[in-house]
């Protein structure tokens, strides 16, 4: 076995057992406590159907296209933190201090729009949001309720859950799931582009998502010429994307690099593993922005990049700091209630998650020497020279701890 190999094997075995995996925990539960945080969401998914209870669809890829609606309940505030998802340990699940189901109910046409209807609000946004490799059904609607109530978005909630097989082993298969279900996400948008009670898309994805994600949005805008106006927002979360796959993906979709903003880590253990296993080419989700060619290429196209190296999270991967921060997903949600572009230019998302942490700076005083985190890395010179200034104020007031512990 050569050393590349051993390393590869090694990394995996640590990586599938970092953390304990939740089965069959869609089971449906009466009632929910109060306090408690509700998530109504539409699941449209590739997969094929499961006859295990609590699991409803499996690893297996479908005939089809398949919605459900499902029920989310987040525990109240004082049990959970932002960022956090607490899967049921057994069940059925105690909604007082785990996520858990009410309802899994199939969707036809008119429930479909129903759901609409129900969970809209007066904005008339939807967030689509496509999850990574390595994800059971039952993980991506947890994760995804707990995405969606985090950020504060008022929008309807869909997500897309494709055939990944839920092993760190099943690489191969996963990225074949996802090259598979690439013409029903591009449906999904469609039809939400064409509904007229729906004025605004934002399209969130992570991981091996991101390149189905933007597989989807290439084929639409190769069909009808270019992306919709209607989408507002692309968020590439960690994603693992060719970089090379990437470009050419952009050069199909034409002019629309200021609606993406993309999250990268050079601590991202996961997307080690992916370059690993892909030939060694350079994932999107771990680029370097120190390295000054990448750095030109991405404020050319106007794509926001903000570096999280430096932001902690509970992801022992360092795999999905944009959900497990809450610095970073409120600073997500911030900018989509406020109806901005997170690339917008009035204050850019790096800004706005360093007046986060900022602000919870000011507020624990000398003790934040230890803990705060801004973004290590921004594309855009101006919002980078604001971040700085708003660090060196911060800095000054605190007797320094800020600017130790961001390195400026």
């Amino acid at each position: 076995m050569t050393k590349p190999t051993a390393f590869l094997v090694a990394l995996l075995i640590v990586l599938a057992g970092c953390a304990s995996r939740p089965y069959a925990t869609l089971l449906s539960v009466a009632d929910t406590v109060p306090g408690a945080h509700l998530v109504d969401m539409l699941v449209a998914t590739t997969r094929a159907p499961s006859s295990v209870p609590g699991v409803v669809f499996a690893s297996e890829r479908g005939s089809g296209l398949s919605v459900e609606n499902i029920l989310v309940s987040i525990p109240p505030d004082g049990a959970r933190q932002p960022g956090a998802v607490i899967y049921p340990k057994r069940n059925p699940g105690d909604p007082s201090r785990e996520f858990v189901a009410l309802r899994v109910a199939p969707l036809d046409a008119a429930g479909a729009r129903a759901w609409y209807d129900r969970v809209s609000g007066s904005r008339r946004r939807v967030l689509i949001f496509v999850h990574g490799f390595n994800s059971t059904y039952e993980e991506a609607v947890f994760r995804f309720a707990q995405i969606s109530h985090d950020t504060g978005v008022d929008a309807a909630p869909v997500l897309f859950t494709w055939p990944s097989q839920g092993s760190i082993f099943g690489y191969l298969y996963d990225r074949e799931s996802a090259n598979y279900s690439r013409d029903a996400l591009e449906e999904v948008i469609r039809q939400a582009v064409e509904d007229p009670d729906i004025g605004e898309i934002t399209l969130m994805a992570h991981s091996m998502g991101s390149w189905l994600a933007m597989e989807a949005l290439r084929q639409y805008a190769i069909r009808h010429g270019d992306l919709p106006a209607k989408l507002r927002n692309v968020v590439l979360a960690a994603p693992d994307l060719d970089i090379d796959v990437f470009r050419a993906q952009l050069d199909e979709i034409g002019p629309a690099g200021d609606r993406i903003t993309i999250f990268t880590s050079q601590d991202d253990r996961a997307l080690l593993v992916s370059r690993r296993l892909s030939g060694g080419v350079q994932r999107l989700g771990s680029v370097d922005l120190t390295r000054p060619e990448v750095e030109a290429e991405f404020e050319r196209r106007g794509i926001n990049v903000v570096d999280l190296s430096d932001i902690r999270a509970g992801d022992s991967l360092n795999h999905t700091k944009f959900a497990e921060s809450p610095v970073v997903v409120q600073a997500i949600g911030r900018r989509l209630i406020a109806g901005d572009r997170v690339s917008g230019s009035r204050l850019s998302l790096a800004e706005t998650i360093g007046a986060t942490a900022i602000g919870t700076a000011q507020g624990v005083g000398s003790a934040v020497g230890a803990t705060l985190t801004l973004p290590a890395a921004v594309v855009d010179p101006a919002a980078r020279e604001r971040l700085g200034e708003q660090v060196r104020n911060t800095g000054r007031s605190l007797g320094g701890t800020v600017l130790t512990a961001t390195g400026q």
